[in-house]
């Protein structure tokens, strides 16, 4: 004769059986964010198509995604971040609505989680966070917490002349557009603490050069980029994929003249160290 307390004993059995017999969940792959953005920065400015280290197995990823969004050719899923992965995330991106800065092909969090729905998952995210004015200009808060950071290593305050987010600077190429990019004044420093400020720059993730009246109209001053800004414009993006290869950053893409930082680190990895 079954009672209640027996009905409740078979049904908690005959779900454990099911349980046992149903497979696990799939586990989605990764995509290491930090990874993925250092390659979107130097892959497009390589002469090959070299892979970046470490970010094969990410690029992937969101190659195959793009394609199977009818978005990319079968040729160009190969692991290399290059021009057409660009234009083709850039073209995804537009498809979520997304236009200017947001469009540039970078990825950033919320359209690469998007892309992954399903597909893959995001570790090692990175944000530029949002935007603030600071000294008199503006620019994103990793920005700032990074050159806080140069100048506690330099144990001196630095004066800041062009910030981020800014536009019609003919001079400044559109680098400075997006976020992640300041120039600082050189007024009254050595030529040795120039390279110092560039070198402590360098250290916390800025791709830094000393910039000179004979390279450009403009006067002596520092140019910074920080590196994995997912904010950047296009021209500052190519600039860091510029200083990742050895090169100053220049339309004439001539090698490096700033002071040698090994390994090249973003603010991220410099942050791990610490």
């Amino acid at each position: 004769m079954l009672n209640r307390r027996r009905l409740l004993v078979s049904a908690a059995a005959a779900t454990a059986a099911v349980a046992v017999g149903r497979p696990a969940a799939a586990v989605l792959p990764q995509v290491n964010m930090e990874a993925l953005i250092k390659a979107a920065q130097i892959d497009p400015r390589r002469a090959d198509s070299a892979i970046t280290t470490g970010s094969k197995d990410s690029v992937l990823l969101v190659e195959r995604a793009l394609q199977a969004r009818g978005l990319l050719a079968s040729t160009y899923v190969d692991g290399h971040f290059g021009t057409s992965t660009v234009a083709a995330y850039a073209a995804y991106q537009r498809s979520l609505g997304y236009s200017g800065l947001d469009a540039t092909g970078l990825p950033g969090i919320t359209s690469l989680r998007l892309l992954g729905e399903q597909r893959f998952t995001v570790v090692q995210p990175l944000s530029p966070g949002g935007v603030v004015a600071f000294r008199g200009v503006s620019v994103n808060t990793r920005t700032r917490a990074m050159l806080l950071e140069a100048e506690r290593l330099l144990g001196a305050q630095l004066v800041v002349t062009q910030g981020s987010y800014t536009s019609g600077n003919s001079t400044s190429a559109g680098t400075h557009d997006g976020g992640g990019v300041l120039d600082l004044s050189v007024s009254g420093m050595t030529t040795t603490y120039r390279t110092t400020v560039v070198q402590r720059l360098r250290l916390v993730g800025f791709a830094a050069w000393l910039r000179t009246p004979s390279q450009g109209d403009w006067p002596y001053h520092i140019h910074a980029v920080a590196l994995a800004d997912t904010d950047q414009s296009a021209p500052a993006q190519h600039q860091a994929g510029d200083y990742y290869l050895g090169l100053n950053g220049l339309a004439n893409r001539a090698p490096d003249d700033g002071p040698a930082v090994s390994p090249k680190r973003t603010w991220e990895e410099y942050q791990r160290t610490l």
